[in-house]
């Protein structure tokens, strides 16, 4: 799928922030992904046109994960934390995301 199939707009709304952790770090070094925090509507082939247009780099796939919210006490009331979106991005071999080049 090209980028140009998807509205320009609606691809800029898609990823709301790169997940960084020690599972993500481990997944990128040893597999060549990276994980996105992503909207919960998002569909593999939007967030696959939206990686190529914002990082600038060739995606081989995309795998999706419904991350369920936990609960949580506040005092003596149960909360929960809301469900959200992650998607494991598979760049191509030679394809690099660097998230510190614009500091």
């Amino acid at each position: 799928m090209s980028p140009t199939k998807f509205n320009d707009a609606r691809l800029l709304q898609v990823i709301l922030a790169p997940q960084v952790s020690e599972k993500s770090t481990y997944v990128a070094d040893k597999h060549e992904q990276v994980i996105f925090r992503v909207a919960s509507d998002a569909t593999k082939p939007e967030v696959k046109a939206a990686v190529e247009l914002l990082f600038k780099v060739q995606v081989e796939s995309v795998q999706i994960a419904n991350v369920k919210g936990k609960q949580k006490r506040f005092g003596r009331f149960m909360g929960r934390r809301s469900d959200w979106k992650k998607a494991f991005v598979c760049l191509k071999p030679g394809q690099e995301i660097n998230f510190t080049a614009g500091q």
